[in-house]
């Protein structure tokens, strides 16, 4: 079989996903048997996305090699798409000459995200050794806050002015088409570069020639400060659909562009920040399976304390009832399923009340009103869940009453679990603390401890245990 066919991969028989892996497999196959022409041939038709995740995949010392094989052209696209821990394995692998060639021709924002990542040191370096109009554009990025719009835009854009024509236009289109992020939103600026208007490249190439810029341009111009937080800018890129948001600064000069490739990742990012968070873990800037295994512990061990002393308070209540369950020893059983239930019942109000304050579904609606809504599911909820475990119960037990305390017990504790599974994510907003990382502990800890104290009491009622 000819190597060249054997090496050329289509994708029209498989996903993209076993593309991805064929590659990888493919490309260490080749290169752990030092044929280099095999592995360039075999990368050559590849998407520079998946060419990134391939050589992510490989061991650490193939990656510098695979990385070599690219061209320069290659390399650049390929190396803004490698995680940052990868970026920076290979800058402390390449000579000097290697590393400028590649970061000096990444656009600003790609640059200034790779700079966060890498030590203050090696950035004083390579921010000295960019050419100057690249050292302007980064340093401008550098100097917004992390997370906010300024830290995330591009200045490589294309603006035009109101007296022009379209002739003109489209003659400066095509001078600064391969310089510029985008061209398929077009931004009209005035002498002192505030932004006046915009036009989509579909009305430019639709107009007549001699018509001006200011006859076709929109004038109402959504965009956002250098300051805005990227995760709303995230939100109204989605909400308006637009392929590309204006970044304006604090005296509406027009100062940069986020396009909506950027803010995949900005979603992206906080959604994986969410998630962790959610889990009791803390999240940080390296992958989270590329971090080594001591950091890992010391991120997830924080709450797994908290929980420790919540689940100390928890055994002090039962100590506390222990005439309860001395005169009724099958109570005991029935602990772990009810407090067990409740968390997730908890759980499940908390994660669809931070999703909606994280996405702004439910910012129109007031408080009381998300509460009073969880409030009655979680009532259904035990409803439903507490005839079923009186069934288990009286089953198990053969013991009517305490099927009934039982019963009663888990509909209280679902309540309860959904009044603070929804309620302390408001109260936390309400506080400046993070929804995400707070109400999780805080609602185990009301779940256990109140819903031990809930069932124990129901049960010395029912059973009227003095």
């Amino acid at each position: 079989m000819n190597e060249d066919q054997d090496l050329t991969i289509t994708t029209t028989a498989i996903s993209r996903r076993e593309l991805r892996e064929l590659v990888r497999s493919q490309l260490e196959m080749l290169l752990e048997q030092n044929n280099f022409p095999g592995a360039k041939a075999l990368l050559i038709p590849v998407q520079p996305a998946d060419v990134a995740e391939a050589i992510e995949g490989l061991p650490e010392p193939m990656q510098v090699i695979a990385f070599r094989l690219l061209s320069k052209g290659e390399a650049i696209e390929v190396y803004e798409h490698l995680d940052s821990t990868v970026q920076q394995s290979l800058i402390e692998e390449f000579k000097r000459q290697d590393v400028l060639d590649i970061v000096d021709k990444m656009s600003p924002d790609d640059r200034a995200r790779l700079f966060d990542e890498l030590p203050a040191k090696v950035v004083s370096q390579l921010l000295a050794q960019l050419s100057p109009e690249e050292r302007t554009a980064t340093a401008l990025l550098l100097g917004y806050e992390a997370g906010t719009a300024g830290r995330i835009m591009t200045p490589e854009y294309i603006s035009l002015k109101e007296n022009w024509t379209i002739a003109q236009a489209l003659e400066r289109i095509r001078r600064l088409a391969n310089a510029s992020e985008t061209i398929y939103y077009l931004y009209v600026t005035d002498s002192a570069r505030r932004l006046t208007g915009i036009l989509s490249l579909r009305a430019l190439v639709t107009a007549q020639p001699d018509q001006t810029i200011g006859d076709i341009m929109v004038r109402e111009v959504v965009s956002v400060q250098t300051d805005t937080d990227q995760e709303e800018v995230a939100r109204l890129i989605q909400r308006y659909d637009f392929l590309a948001v204006p970044v304006v600064d604090t005296e509406q000069r027009f100062v940069g562009i986020i396009t909506v490739d950027d803010v995949i990742d900005v979603l992206e990012e906080e959604t994986t920040e969410d998630i962790y968070t959610l889990g009791g873990v803390q999240s940080g800037a390296d992958s989270y399976f590329q971090t080594s295994l001591l950091t890992v512990a010391r991120r997830r061990v924080v709450w797994l304390f908290v929980l420790l002393i919540t689940n100390t308070v928890t055994s002090a209540v039962i100590r506390s009832q222990e005439d309860v369950l001395q005169q009724v020893v099958a109570l005991a059983a029935f602990i772990p399923l009810l407090i067990g239930t409740g968390g997730n019942v908890g759980a499940q109000s908390s994660t669809v009340v931070i999703r909606g304050l994280n996405t702004d579904e439910i910012g129109r609606k007031t408080t009381l009103t998300i509460v009073g809504r969880e409030t009655i599911a979680g009532l259904l909820l035990g409803l439903m869940l507490g005839i079923v475990v009186f069934v288990w119960a009286y089953v198990l037990q053969g013991n009517l009453v305490v099927a009934i305390a039982v019963g009663i017990s888990l509909i209280a504790i679902a309540v309860l679990a959904s009044v603070a599974g929804s309620a302390l994510p408001f109260l936390f907003q309400f506080l400046g603390l993070d929804p995400a990382l707070m109400s999780a502990p805080f609602i185990t800890t009301a779940v256990d401890v109140l819903g031990v104290l809930i069932y124990l009491n129901t049960a010395r009622l029912i059973l009227d245990i003095q």
